[in-house]
């Protein structure tokens, strides 16, 4: 019954701006009006905090759904689960009321900020600090690579707190997009996802209070990673939507291209291309829906799970969006068509949340 609402939702409300949202390479405003109408922006906060309630392969599906015909959009659900989980693991009950609530309501969006110029895979390098003075911290750094930057009213923001214990040194903070001091760098020009504002965060001699902080000064680090453990499956999830995306148009295509006096859907190389593209879907899919019921659970090999869904939805979406270019032969080569956005826009989930070079470092560190 989910899948059949999330999937009516975007088709009707969605899928309509998705090649105009890609071209014109503005936020998906459309779509968040749509998924905040019918509760579907951020599924994942609990009832207590005004939220749905939803578990992990609820949220998985509804991603997954969206991504089917935007994954700019799809980026709305799923950045807001990153951005507000470290507060859910982590937060206070009073830091949770505060900004659970708006983000449940649609009055906010949640973005994450960890990555930095000269930190990406090596997130532990940051440099950003967070400086105590009385009963506040002053932040000051750049973070790089930030989803839905600018749109998002609140942000999780790791920064060093102490230099020298690396990684034990890094808090998690929230900062609101209102505190004096910071700004954005303009939108990047990317291959994908377009719609979805990736952006620099400027933290200039930002002073927030001290009740702000995530957790216990020092944990940012060990709360961020332990997010991405459970986020990772998001990405798992928006990767398979876009490939049963390409899958499903290329699917329609080949009945109606006629070739040699029969639909090219006929040949067996045809046929053979779309059984692999289907069997690497459903592989892809029962391993994210595997590791989001792992999520859920808090199961101790999530951190295995999670990476290997990333790793190899990811990988299927890339591999997936790219046959189905084939497919169309030059038709899928052009604009007038969307596996070529579809493949553009896959090639993302092999690289955020971890490039999936990093994830194979971390299945190998948490072999089952």
């Amino acid at each position: 019954m989910l899948r059949d609402a999330v999937r009516s939702l975007a088709e009707a409300k969605i899928a309509p701006y998705a090649a105009a949202v890609d071209e014109e390479a503005r936020f998906p405003r459309e779509a968040l009006d749509a998924l905040t109408a019918n509760d579907l922006h951020a599924v994942h906060v609990p009832e207590a905090y005004g939220g749905a309630g939803a578990d992990a392969l609820a949220t998985v599906i509804v991603i997954e759904e969206v991504a089917r015909v935007c994954a700019s959009s799809s980026l709305i659900p799923a950045v807001n689960k990153l951005g507000s989980l470290p507060v859910l693991l982590a937060g206070s009950e009073e830091l949770k009321k505060r900004y659970l609530a708006p983000l449940a309501q649609g009055r906010a969006m949640f973005s994450y900020c960890l990555s930095e110029p000269d930190a990406g895979s090596d997130a532990a390098g940051m440099k950003t600090r967070a400086v105590r003075d009385g009963d506040t911290y002053v932040l000051s750094g750049v973070k790089r690579w930030i989803t839905n930057a600018g749109e998002s009213e609140f942000y999780t923001v790791m920064a060093v707190t102490d230099p020298a214990r690396r990684s034990k040194g890094i808090s998690a903070f929230v900062v609101e997009k209102s505190d004096p001091g910071v700004s954005f760098g303009a939108p990047e020009r990317k291959l994908g996802i377009k719609g979805s504002p990736t952006r620099e965060v400027y933290l200039d001699q930002v002073r927030i209070p001290a009740d702000r902080m995530i957790g216990a000064e020092g944990t940012g680090f060990a709360t961020a990673m332990r997010t991405l453990d459970h986020t990772r499956v998001t990405i798992a999830a928006q990767a398979l939507g876009i490939a049963q995306g390409a899958l499903d148009y290329a699917k329609g295509y080949v009945t109606e291209r006629r070739q040699f006096g029969r639909p090219i859907a006929d040949f067996q190389g045809v046929q053979f291309m779309l059984a692999d593209m289907a069997m690497k879907i459903e592989a892809a899919r029962q391993l994210t829906y595997a590791a989001a019921a792992a999520s859920e659970r808090g199961d101790a090999g999530l951190t295995f799970q999670g990476a290997a869904a990333k790793c190899f939805a990811s990988d299927v979406a890339m591999e997936v969006t790219t046959d189905a270019v084939q497919l169309l032969g030059g038709y899928g080569y052009t604009r007038d068509y969307p596996v070529e956005r579809m493949m553009r826009d896959a090639k993302i989930t092999q690289i955020y949340e971890g490039t999936n070079q990093v994830q194979r470092i971390v299945m190998a560190r948490n072999l089952p």
